[in-house]
C-alpha cells in the first residue's frame, strides 16, 4: 500500500451563504480532486462539513459534466440529444449576433440577463450584472432567495448583521432555531449548538414541522406555517406581563412606547394558540424561557422569507431580544445575517458605473409571468426575445413551473444558458455554455453565518473546455461593443482592486492567510453603540418605507398578519416545501450519492390524515391546486400539524411520477413589503391515487 500523502488545499465553499465553508480539499493531481474536508483551523467551520460536499469529487467529475459547448438542432427539453458541439467562438459569436439583431428590433430592454446564486462567489455570480448595466438591458429584482427576510430584519436593525455565532458554544445559555433546519442547512451551526448544549444550554426550536433539528430540541413550537408573528406577540406579551422585560433597555435602546404596549396587552398565549396551533403553556414556557435566560440567542433563518407575510413575521420574532434585552449579553442577541457586516465596496464587479435606473426591473421570482408576456410584469416595454441564465435553473427552482415552462417553450424566445450540467432550463437553451465549477476558477467570499471574507483560487484545470462565468461575460462585451474597465480585467485583478477600494488586504495576503476575520467588537455586534437606524433606536414600529418600494401597507406594531394563502374547504391543507438534507435547491441532484440517500419525492401526510384517505407508507397521493397537480410517494408522519404537508427538497421534475415537479403548485403572488417567492405559503388538495409500493 502507497504511503503517499495526498495534498489538502484550501478553498472555499460556493453553494451556501450562511456558511460559505472554509475547506480542505484532497488534490490528486492537476486535474482530479479526493474528499473535501471543513477547515480544521477556521473558527467557525471548525472542521464541520455536510456530506454532499464532502463528496464534491463525484460532481466536480462527474460523467455528464457538460464539457463543450453546444448548439440546440433538435426539439426543446430533449437534452444533449437535441444539441451538436460548436466551438467556444462560434457559441459566443451567436449569442452576440442575436442579442444585438433582438435589441435593434425591439430596444436594449428585450433582453433579460437572468441569475441568482449556484455560486456565492462576488466575482463570477455578480459580473452578470455589468453586463446588463452596460448594455441596458432588463434588470432583475432578485426576489426568490432572501428579500422578505432582509426587509423584515432590517426593519428593526437598519443593517444586514448581528451577533457573531461563535458566541454560541461558550456563551449562551438558550440557543433558539427559528425559520431554519439547520442541520439540513448549516451544519457548522450545530456544531456551535452542540458546544453549547454540552455546558448545559437549551435548544429551542420553532418550525412546523419535527425536522432533523427539532429532534435535537429541548423545545420544539410546531405552529402554522405563516403564524410566526403571532406567536412572537404573545411572547411578547409575556415577557412584559410577567416583569421579564428589560425595561431599562427598551428605554434606552428602542421605540418602545405605551402605545404598542397597549397594542400587546391582549395579545395573550391563547389568543396566540388559536392562529398557531401551539398550546399555550408551551407559549408561556417559551416566554420565560428567554425571559429568564437573557443570554438568549436567536440565529433565524431564511423560511420566514417563504410566506406572503414573511418580511413582517422576521421584524416580529427579532422585536424579542429587544425586549428582553438580550443584545446587551455576550451570547445574548441575535442573528440573520453577516452579509453587509463586510465593507467590500463592489462598484467594479457590478459596473455601478452604469446603471441606468430608468430601465425597468423584474421581478426574477415572476419568470413566468415575464416570459409569459404578462402586461403588468412587462411594464409597457417590449417581450423578453434573448435572456442570458448564468448560476440558475429556473425551471425546477422558480415558483408556478408550468408558466415558466410554458415561457420557454416560445419559438421566439432565444436563450443561452452557460451550466456545469444540462439541467431543465439548460435543455430548453439555444445555446448551451460549459461552466466551472469553484475548484476551477477564482473568486471572492462573504458568508450570512460567519464573519471570515475569503479569497479562493483554482485548485484543478477546468474540465473539458469549461470557462468561468467571468469569461463569458467579458468575451459577450467584446462582441457587444459594452465598455467598462471591468471586461478588460482577470477576475484575480477584479478580487484584488475590489479589496484595495474596500480599504482591506491584497488578494494575495488573505488567500495567504486562508481568510480575513472581519469580525466587530462585541459592543458593535451587539449594537450597545446603537442600531443602524436613523435615531439609532430599534424599531418595533418601522418605516418600512425606508426599505425600498413597499407593494403592500404593513401593520403598524408586531401582530398576526392574515394575508396567507389559508387552507378552505376546496384546499384544507397547507403545503410547504422544505429543504432536503442532500440537496441545496438544484443542486447536488445529479449525484448518485444524494440521491440514493434521498430515494424519491415524497409527501409528508399527518397519520391521522393517511387513515382518513385510507393511505399508507409508499402509496401514491396526488397533490393539486388551482395551478397544477402533483403526483409523489407517501410518508406516514405525526410530527407535524394535521393540516399541513410537507415536501422535502427540489426534485427535478423528470423524478415526479408525472413529470410535474413541486414548484408547480407555488403561487407567482409576491410577498408582502418588497416582495419574495411564497414557497411555504400554499394551500392544497390531497386525493388518492391508490397502492404503490
Amino acid at each position: 500500500m502507497s504511503n503517499e500523502v495526498i495534498e489538502r488545499v484550501h478553498s472555499t465553499c460556493p453553494h451556501d451563504c450562511p456558511s460559505a465553508c472554509a475547506l480542505e480539499v484532497e488534490r490528486i493531481d492537476s486535474k482530479t480532486i479526493g474528499r473535501v474536508y471543513g477547515a480544521r483551523d477556521n473558527e467557525y467551520t471548525s472542521g464541520t462539513l455536510c456530506a454532499k460536499v464532502g463528496n464534491y469529487a463525484e460532481r466536480v467529475h462527474h460523467p455528464k459534466r457538460l464539457k463543450m459547448p453546444m448548439r440546440r438542432v433538435g426539439p426543446k427539453g430533449v437534452g444533449v440529444d437535441s444539441f451538436e458541439p460548436v466551438s467556444w467562438s462560434e457559441a459566443l459569436d451567436e449569442v452576440a449576433v442575436k442579442f444585438s439583431e433582438l435589441a435593434l428590433e425591439y430596444g436594449s430592454e428585450t433582453i433579460w440577463p437572468h441569475y441568482y446564486a449556484g455560486t456565492m462567489g462576488l466575482v463570477q455570480r455578480d459580473g452578470i450584472e455589468r453586463l446588463r448595466h452596460a448594455m441596458r438591458y432588463s434588470r432583475q429584482h432578485s426576489t426568490i432567495c432572501s428579500a422578505a427576510s432582509d426587509a423584515g430584519w432590517k426593519a428593526g436593525t437598519g443593517v444586514k448583521r448581528g451577533v457573531d455565532a461563535r458566541e454560541i458554544g461558550d456563551h449562551s445559555d438558550v440557543v433558539v432555531l427559528w425559520g431554519t433546519n439547520a442541520v439540513h442547512t448549516q451544519v457548522n451551526l450545530m456544531h456551535h449548538v452542540s458546544q453549547a448544549k454540552k455546558r448545559g444550554a437549551k435548544l429551542v426550536v420553532v418550525d412546523p414541522y419535527r425536522n432533523a433539528t427539532a429532534k435535537k430540541a429541548d423545545l420544539h413550537l410546531m405552529l402554522q406555517p405563516g403564524t410566526d408573528g403571532a406567536l412572537a406577540t404573545a411572547m411578547m406579551h409575556v415577557l412584559l406581563t410577567e416583569n421579564l422585560a428589560d425595561r431599562a433597555y427598551l428605554d434606552e435602546y428602542t421605540d418602545f412606547g405605551s402605545d404598542l404596549e397597549t397594542h400587546l396587552s391582549n395579545r395573550t398565549a391563547i389568543w396566540a394558540q388559536e392562529i398557531t396551533g401551539v398550546p399555550s403553556e408551551q407559549i408561556v414556557e417559551f416566554a420565560r424561557l428567554v425571559g429568564n435566560n437573557p443570554k438568549t440567542f436567536f440565529r433565524l433563518g431564511y423560511g420566514f422569507t417563504r410566506t406572503r407575510n414573511g418580511a413582517f413575521n422576521m421584524h416580529a420574532v427579532s422585536c424579542i431580544p429587544a425586549v428582553t434585552g438580550a443584545w446587551k449579553y455576550r451570547g445574548g442577541g441575535a442573528l440573520y445575517s453577516n452579509a453587509e457586516l463586510f465593507p467590500l465596496d463592489k462598484s467594479l464587479i457590478i459596473g455601478a458605473d452604469l446603471l441606468d435606473r430608468g430601465v425597468r426591473v423584474f421581478d426574477q421570482s415572476r419568470i413566468g409571468e415575464v416570459l409569459c408576456g404578462n402586461p403588468i410584469d412587462l411594464q409597457g416595454g417590449p417581450p423578453v426575445t434573448a435572456m442570458l441564465i448564468q448560476n440558475t435553473n429556473p425551471m425546477m427552482v422558480s415558483p408556478s413551473s408550468l408558466k415558466v415552462r410554458e415561457g420557454f417553450e416560445r419559438d421566439d424566445l432565444f436563450v443561452c444558458v452557460h451550466e456545469q450540467f444540462m439541467t431543465e432550463t439548460a435543455a430548453m437553451a439555444d445555446i448551451v455554455l460549459p461552466a466551472t465549477t469553484f475548484l476551477e476558477h477564482e473568486d471572492i467570499y462573504i458568508a450570512g453565518g460567519h464573519t471570515f471574507l475569503q479569497v479562493a483560487k483554482p485548485l484543478i484545470e477546468p474540465i473539458g473546455e469549461a470557462k468561468s462565468n467571468h469569461f463569458v461575460i467579458c468575451e459577450l462585451a467584446y462582441r457587444l461593443g459594452a465598455e467598462h474597465p471591468g471586461f478588460d480585467m482577470t477576475a484575480w485583478e477584479i478580487i484584488n482592486q475590489t479589496l484595495e477600494r474596500s480599504g482591506l488586504p491584497s488578494a494575495e495576503k488573505i488567500h495567504s492567510n486562508h481568510w480575513l476575520d472581519c469580525a466587530k467588537d462585541f459592543e458593535e455586534s451587539h449594537f450597545l453603540n446603537g442600531f443602524e437606524t436613523r435615531d439609532k433606536k430599534f424599531h418595533f414600529s418601522p418605516d418600512w418605507s425606508q426599505l425600498g418600494k413597499i407593494n403592500a401597507p404593513l401593520p403598524k406594531f408586531p401582530d398576526h398578519y392574515s394575508v396567507t394563502d389559508n387552507r378552505n374547504e376546496e384546499r384544507p391543507f397547507r403545503l410547504i416545501t422544505a429543504p432536503a438534507r442532500q440537496f441545496l435547491n438544484s443542486s447536488f441532484t445529479e449525484t448518485s450519492a444524494a440521491r440514493k440517500r434521498e430515494k424519491r419525492p415524497t409527501a409528508k401526510i399527518h397519520s391521522t390524515v393517511c387513515g382518513r384517505l385510507g393511505i399508507g407508507d409508499g402509496d401514491l397521493i396526488r397533490i393539486g391546486n388551482d395551478l397544477a397537480s402533483v403526483v409523489l410517494h407517501v410518508e406516514v408522519f405525526s410530527e407535524l400539524q394535521e393540516d399541513v404537508v410537507i415536501v422535502e427538497s427540489i426534485w427535478p421534475n423528470s423524478s415526479f411520477i408525472e413529470g410535474v415537479g413541486i414548484n408547480s403548485l407555488v403561487s407567482t403572488d409576491p410577498g408582502h413589503g418588497v416582495g419574495g417567492a411564497v414557497f411555504h405559503d400554499t394551500s392544497v388538495w390531497l386525493k388518492t391515487v391508490g397502492a404503490n409500493n
